[in-house]
C-alpha cells in the first residue's frame, strides 16, 4: 500500500488523507514516546494537512497538493478503468463491481492526469442527488479528523453551495462529467439508478467493459453490494481505522439514507428533482432547490 500512497494515491482503498493519517499515526503508535517537541511538531503538521489548498481554483487536501506532480505524471494504461465520483456520491457500490485494473478518483476533469486521455480509458462516473451528497458530505466531514470542521450544518450549507468543500463545487464536478460524457469512454451512471435497480446497473457496466456475467455472479454481486452487507464489511465499512482519524462514535461511515424524517419533510416542501435534471440547472436554480430542501436528513 505504501508505493500505492507514494505514486498513485489517487487510486487507492482508502482517500489521501486518510492514508497519510494511517502512516503517521501508525508510526506514531509503534514507535518510541514523543518528545513534547515532536509531539508540537507532529500537532503542527496535522494542522497544516487540515487545511485545503487549491489547484486551478479547486480546493484540495494539502497532501493531494503535495503530491501533485506524482499525480499529473501517472501513466494510465488504455485497458485502465477509472472509477469517478464527486465525494460521497457512492464509490463504494461502484468499486464493488468488477473489471480489469480499477482506479478511482474524485479529481475534476480539468485536473485529471493527461495520460488518462491520451490513452482512450474507460470512464465510470456515478453521479448523486445533490441534497443527498450534501447531507453525506457534511457528516463525512464531522467524523473525519483528517478533514477541516464543517462547523454547523447552516454554516456547512453555505460552504458546499459556494464550492469552498475539498474538490470544489459539486455542480461544476458533476457537470463537467456529463458535458464530456459523448466524447469519450465514459459511462454516466446515477447513484439513485443503482439503489433502485442494482442488477440492470451492473449489466450495463458489464456491457460497457466488453464481458458477461451469468445469473448466478450478477446476485450475488447485488448481494454483497447491498447496503446491509457493506454496513458490516470491514472493508468497506472502515471500522479498523483508527478513532483519531475517522470517529464513528460521530457519525458511522455507512449512513443509510432518507427514513420517515426525510419523507415527513419532503411531503411538506417538495423533493430535490432527479441527479440528471439537477445537471442541467444553472447554479442560481440549483441552490433555490437545495435552499428548499436545507433541513432534510440532517
Amino acid at each position: 500500500m505504501l508505493p500505492c500512497f507514494l505514486g498513485m494515491h489517487f487510486m487507492c482503498p482508502l482517500t489521501l488523507d486518510q492514508n497519510f493519517g494511517l502512516l503517521i499515526f501508525s508510526w506514531n503508535l509503534k514507535g518510541p514516546p514523543l518528545s513534547l517537541q515532536d509531539s508540537m511538531a507532529l500537532a503542527t503538521a496535522l494542522e497544516a494537512q487540515l487545511q485545503l489548498r487549491e489547484v486551478a481554483g479547486i480546493p484540495l487536501q494539502a497532501s493531494t497538493v503535495d503530491n501533485w506532480n506524482q499525480i499529473q505524471n501517472f501513466e494510465a494504461k488504455p485497458d485502465d478503468l477509472l472509477i469517478c465520483t464527486y465525494p460521497k456520491s457512492g464509490v463504494e457500490k461502484a468499486n464493488a463491481m468488477p473489471s480489469p485494473r480499477i482506479l478511482r478518483t474524485h479529481l475534476p476533469t480539468q485536473l485529471l492526469p493527461p495520460s488518462f486521455w491520451e490513452n482512450n480509458c474507460k470512464f465510470l462516473y456515478v453521479a448523486r442527488n445533490a441534497k443527498d451528497c450534501m447531507v453525506s458530505y457534511y457528516h463525512f466531514q464531522r467524523m473525519n479528523q483528517m478533514l477541516p470542521d464543517p462547523g454547523t450544518w447552516e454554516e456547512y450549507f453555505e460552504t458546499f453551495i459556494s464550492g469552498k468543500v475539498g474538490w470544489g463545487s459539486w455542480y461544476d464536478h458533476v457537470k463537467g462529467w456529463w458535458e464530456i460524457k459523448d466524447r469519450y469512454q465514459i459511462l454516466f451512471l446515477f447513484y439513485e439508478d443503482i439503489k433502485q435497480d442494482p442488477k440492470h446497473e451492473i449489466q450495463k457496466v458489464m456491457q460497457f467493459m466488453g464481458k458477461n456475467l451469468d445469473e448466478t455472479v450478477l446476485d450475488k454481486i447485488v448481494q454483497e453490494t447491498s447496503f446491509e452487507k457493506m454496513k458490516e464489511n470491514p472493508m468497506v465499512n472502515r471500522s479498523t481505522v483508527p478513532k483519531s482519524i475517522l470517529d464513528q462514535s460521530i457519525s458511522p461511515f455507512m449512513r443509510k439514507d432518507g427514513g420517515a424524517k426525510r419523507e415527513e419533510r419532503e411531503s411538506q416542501v417538495g423533493s430535490m428533482p432527479s441527479t440528471e435534471t439537477t445537471v442541467g440547472l444553472d447554479p442560481t436554480t440549483l441552490r433555490h432547490g437545495l435552499s428548499q430542501n436545507q433541513e432534510l436528513d440532517t
